[in-house]
């Protein structure tokens, strides 16, 4: 006679498997997506602020550039999210073939996640991306989505054919004259305006922008050269050029130094271009997308108390939560936070978005070596 099968195997089974199903993302109806390597997911319900004001919200981050970092800065701005704020946090990442963080390879997927997204926060660069990946991105632009695009996102698509061809950051048509970039971001690849790793800029509040909420809390600091200002952030990216798309708000406008130390002194020759502004896009049946548009952004940058709270401060208010923002909203950083130099390819190798689950992992590695930079421009 067979012995009884143990009843409690079965249920361990069907625990176990019910919590694979909720770490999982869903579309839009509650459905399961499948898991996909480009992808890593923090949740804010299993950190201490599960009832903090994200909690029900999804925000998406798409990384994707070639010098800047994205896949750095904006994990380290998830995982920020979710445990502080209680969102539920995704990123994706563009690979190569064997699984590796490859930055601006545009081999990503999973962007069927774009369903159930509350907020797009992306750092691309001439991405090509498949045209079914490519199509839910533009579905959530048809429904009005808001975005908030750092640095190199003005250009964030480059090469696309076909049916998709006017999200091309240079693209001619009068229907979306210059793509993505200048239709929802509000301006394209203008050009540098700072040299890399030369000259950094100090952010300074553009008149009557201190009453606007992602103002808040950021406070100036003394610059050496500046009489009678208090830039509130200093970003080590070289500026870029940039006059955006009417109509825009400008939030902050860079001042573009003579060296990589936020006291020195200002370049004469430069102008005092916008780095932060709001503008809104309209979806498919004239829903209107928020927009927060930086064109600063590296990860390191992110360092910088004050570059960091804009844009913890810039998510919320994109996301409709304006309300929640307060001067102490919680800004520090969740596990160590290690940015590489920027540079063109030089990124760190061998590692997977899955390296970074967690609360506790590096972001990154710094053990990880680099792979050779090229001279940055």
């Amino acid at each position: 006679m067979k012995p009884a099968r143990p009843l409690l195997l079965p249920l361990v089974v069907a625990l176990l498997l019910t919590a694979c199903a909720d770490s999982q993302p869903v579309d839009s109806q509650g459905i399961q997506l499948p898991d996909v390597p480009h992808r890593v997911t923090w949740d804010g319900a299993d950190g201490p602020n599960a009832e903090g004001p994200g909690a029900g919200k999804h925000i998406v981050f798409l990384s994707g550039d070639h010098e800047y970092r994205s896949e750095e800065i904006l994990p380290a701005m998830a995982r920020l999210m979710a445990w502080h704020h209680g969102f539920r946090t995704t990123t994706l990442f563009t690979l190569n073939d064997e699984g590796f963080i490859e930055p601006g390879s545009s081999n990503m997927r999973g962007l069927e996640v774009l369903q159930s997204a509350d907020l797009v926060v992306m750092g691309l660069r001439f991405q090509d991306f498949p045209e079914e990946e490519m199509q839910h991105f533009v579905d959530y632009l048809d429904r009005g989505g808001p975005v908030l695009g750092i640095r190199t996102s003005t250009h964030a698509f480059a090469g696309i054919e076909g049916q998709f061809e006017k999200y091309n950051w240079n693209y001619e048509g009068e229907d979306y004259m210059l793509g993505f970039g200048r239709q929802v971001l509000g301006e394209t690849w203008a050009g540098h305006y700072g040299t890399n790793h030369e000259q950094s800029s100090v952010l300074v509040m553009e008149e009557g922008a201190e009453e606007h909420a992602i103002m808040s809390g950021l406070a100036g600091f003394d610059a050496a050269g500046l009489p009678g200002e208090q830039p509130f952030a200093h970003a080590v990216s070289g500026g870029y050029w940039a006059d955006p798309l009417q109509p825009y708000s400008v939030l902050a406008r860079g001042i573009v130094l003579t060296g990589m130390d936020p006291d020195a002194t200002p370049d004469p020759e430069k102008k005092r271009a916008p780095v932060a502004w709001t503008r809104a896009y309209s979806g498919a049946d004239g829903t209107e997308g928020r927009v927060f548009t930086t064109t600063h952004g590296a990860s390191e940058d992110f360092l910088n108390d004050g570059f960091r709270r804009m844009m913890i401060n810039a998510a919320f208010w994109a996301a409709g939560l304006e309300s929640a923002i307060t001067p102490d909203l919680a800004i520090d950083f969740v596990g160590p936070y290690h940015p590489a130099r920027y540079a063109f390819d030089g990124f760190r190798i061998g590692v997977r978005p899955a390296d970074m689950a967690g609360w506790d992992t590096p972001i990154m590695d710094p053990t990880k070596p680099t792979t050779a930079p090229e001279e940055a421009n």
